[in-house]
């Protein structure tokens, strides 16, 4: 239950920094700090790297979180499944990858500066993201192109 769950709890503490990290009464500040000791536990258990300052949809799900990077600046919406060793990284451009609401990230996908992943997207497995891809279609290939598109179930 312990390894289990360990996504879902890591999810939890980031969410308990971010609620507490401007307030400046005491009980926050205690929470806080719980928040990243949490956040320090449970990305040392899982072996990923996830910033606490990222936004993260609470029911996004990572079902094996070993080698996920995201970073700071990244936007996770609600309903998005995660595989192993992705990566919502910056270029030297500057900019961070947003990914839209039940999106679909296949294992060792690399997502890369100031990009759109649609709705309903799915990108494949090790591909690497350098341009948006459109809501309800699928990428694949490094670099990624849209080989499919779907009607919006």
């Amino acid at each position: 239950m312990l390894i289990e769950n360990r996504d879902r709890k890591l999810l939890r503490a980031i969410g308990l920094y971010q609620r507490h990290r401007h307030r400046r009464d005491p009980l926050s500040r205690l929470k806080c700090g719980w928040g990243k000791l949490g956040h320090v536990w449970w990305s040392l258990l899982s072996g990923c790297d996830i910033s606490r300052d990222a936004q993260i949809a609470p029911d996004t799900r990572f079902p094996h979180p070993g080698g996920i990077v995201i970073h700071a600046r990244a936007v996770i919406e609600p309903g998005c499944l995660i595989m192993q060793q992705v990566t919502l990284g910056q270029l030297d451009t500057g900019g961070a990858p947003v990914v839209r609401r039940g999106a679909y990230l296949g294992a060792g996908a690399r997502i890369l500066g100031a990009v759109e992943i649609g709705a309903g997207a799915r990108v494949g497995a090790n591909a690497v993201v350098l341009k948006d891809v459109p809501a309800h279609s699928t990428a694949v290939g490094i670099p990624a192109r849209v080989v499919a598109r779907r009607d919006p179930d």
